[in-house]
Formats: C-alpha cells, structure tokens, sequence
C-alpha cells in the first residue's frame, strides 16, 4: 500500500513532530508533504523523503511561514496525491485542506483545529488593533477551515480534548488514539545539579511559561527551563535569579534534566501536552493548570497535582504546599509519585500508539 504523509510546516521540534517520528516508523517509505522545510531548524526531519511545496522558494518564507497565512489553502491544495492509496494528515493548521480523489483514503490526525482561529483566538489577537486589521484575513481562513474541515474521510484527534473541539469548530466525529512518546530513555547522566522544577516547552505566549517564572521567581524556588521561542526575552526580563534558561537541547541533554528533576511544571491549556507524558516516563510529576488535556494525563495525589485558577500565585502557593509537605523535596530526583508516574507511563508507549493505530487504519481501509 503506497502511504503519504503531509504535516503543516518542517521548521520546528516539539510534540508534533515526535508524533511524526512515529509514524514514519511504521511507514518508513512515506514522504512527506509540507509548505516549507528548513533543514537547518529541523534535522530531525532528514530522515524522511521531504517534498516542499512552491512556497519554499518565496522570500523568508521557510522562518516566517506566518506572513503566508493566506496562501496556505492554494498551498496545499497544489498538492496531487493520485498515486497514493492512503494519506495521513498530521495537522493544526492547513495540511487538512488537502484534496483527494474516492480511491485515496484520507485519515485527519488532528493536533487541534486551528488554534488562531478557535479556541486560541483570543491568546493571539489581544491587541485590539491587530484584531481589527485581521478580521478580514481571519475571516477568509476561517471560511476556508470550514470547508477544509470536511475533506479528510475520518478523523484521529489526539486527546479527548481535541475530540471535543473538532465536533464544536468542525461539527465531525473522531476517534481517540493518544500519541506515543518517542524520547529514548538510554541515558541515565544526571546533571550536576538536581532537584529543580524543570520545563520543556516551546516559549511562547499560549503555553503560559510567565506564570512558572513569575511563581518561582517569588518564592525563591529552582526552575529550568528547556526550549526557545518568540517570548524569551520577555521571560528573562521577568525571571529572578533561580531561574536558568537552557534553550534548544538534544534529546540526550533534555532525558540529562528530566532525570535531575524533582517535578515538572505544565502551566497552559494543552490541546495533550507530550511533556506530561515524557516527564511520567521518567518517574517525574506534573504540577499543572487544571485544564485542557492535562486533565487526562494527570491523576491528582498520584502522578501529579493541579493548580487553580491559571495565575502564578495560585502556582506558586501550590508549589509552597508541596514542598511543606514533603510530598516534592528540592534537592531530590524522586518523590511519592515516582512509582505511580512509571506505572502510568507505559500507557501510552509507542508500541500502544502503533497497535491502536494498525487496528483503526485497519477497520476504515
């Protein structure tokens, strides 16, 4: 059976991207699709046949995808997938609006529906003047998601989370088949230091990292954090001075922090959050917002706690609780949850993924 993949853009590292890792493992001969590809940002991505559209040839195009955002349904609906029996769209964006003929089984793996179009609208258009200059643009993407939305033959959504936006912004039923990690746990090197709250996410404004930053900051704690993005000036501006920012990391350097750990800290809405999951793998818990996918991943008092409402002083006082307790000790890698964090971890491995995805793929084809 002759397989495709598209994804939205390759010019990043995050969960998305692992859930790709995945399925090239299972389809190893599947190029893949996408509007642009930036080999230097994504390495990752040398593994696979990588087929960029025109629009890699556009001016800035492969770090500023955002200034084409209209250009994205002609993007991917330039795309001709006719000798292809099965194609699998990994999306949050556009990758969906692609067109194929009866004979070409379209699967939607949807990461969420566009985020800056529904449910994160508000998060991305704050300025009322920047709201107002977009409505037009957004309200042509909008039109366009709608009918893009109805193109995949069935849909995968990622969390139950995601199941619930894709019947309220698309009116479609999905299944639920949860990703599956990727990251090795070979490495056993703790750093030099442990025992640190520690976060691995991508710095921008809809993941809420000022809160983590603003709590520990407070209280004096010890936090890390893994990753880079459009709010990492704002954060170190903001940051006192037992907060540590370590930027863009191998996995080998990231499984180095997760291991020196005590807890990890989750503080946005999360359409899954693979974070939560890869810190339960290595034994860590979670201290995250009570919202959004986490409510799935995180089981209170056992692999985790929840913070509530979504302020750094409703975290921080969670933090403050925890430590008195005893329940997470600075200083320390493992902790109360640790038993019941591997023990839940092993849901959600890739050899799950692959069997729940074998079994579905096999009921529809």
């Amino acid at each position: 059976m002759k397989v495709a993949l598209v994804y939205d853009r390759v010019n990043k590292w995050g969960g998305a991207e692992r859930v790709l890792l995945a399925l090239h493992e299972m389809f190893p001969d599947a190029p893949l699709y996408t509007s642009v590809y930036d080999a230097v940002r994504a390495p990752w991505a040398r593994v696979f046949d990588v087929r960029p559209s025109f629009l890699q040839y556009f001016p800035f195009a492969q770090n500023n995808h955002e200034w084409y955002a209209s250009w994205m349904p002609i993007v991917f609906e330039s795309f001709s997938f006719d000798e292809y029996e099965l194609v699998i769209s990994i999306t949050s964006e556009a990758a969906k609006g692609i067109i194929t003929k009866p004979q070409t089984k379209h699967v939607c793996v949807c990461l969420t529906p566009t985020r800056y179009l529904w449910s994160g609208y508000q998060d991305y258009f704050q300025n009322i003047f920047l709201k107002i200059l977009s409505f037009p643009l957004i309200s042509y993407l909008r039109l366009w998601d709608k009918i893009a939305s109805k193109r995949p033959d069935t849909y995968i959504a990622i969390s139950q989370e995601v199941k619930k936006r894709i019947k309220e912004y698309y009116k479609k039923d999905s299944t639920v088949i949860y990703p599956a990690t990727t990251i090795s746990l070979n490495h056993k090197e703790k750093p030099k230091e442990v025992g640190y709250f520690l976060i691995v996410s991508r710095l921008v404004p809809y993941k809420k990292i000022d809160l983590a930053v603003k709590a520990c900051s407070t209280y004096n704690l010890p936090l890390k954090i893994i990753g880079t993005g459009s709010q990492l000036s704002y954060l170190k501006s903001i940051a006192g001075p037992t907060v540590e920012f370590l930027g863009s990391l191998t996995d080998e350097e990231v499984v180095r922090y997760y291991n020196g750990c005590c807890a990890t800290i989750f503080p946005g809405i999360e359409d899954l959050g693979l974070t939560v999951l890869e810190a339960h793998q290595f034994g860590k818990p979670v201290i995250a917002f009570a919202g959004g996918g986490a409510l799935e991943t995180v089981e209170a008092g056992k692999t985790g706690e929840f913070f509530f409402p979504q302020t750094s002083s409703a975290l921080g006082d969670k933090l403050q609780m925890l430590i008195k307790s005893k329940k997470i000790e600075i200083g320390k890698t493992e902790s109360m949850y640790t038993p019941y964090c591997l023990q839940h971890a092993k849901q959600f491995g890739k050899e799950q993924f692959e069997k729940d995805l074998r079994s579905f793929l096999k009921k529809i084809l």
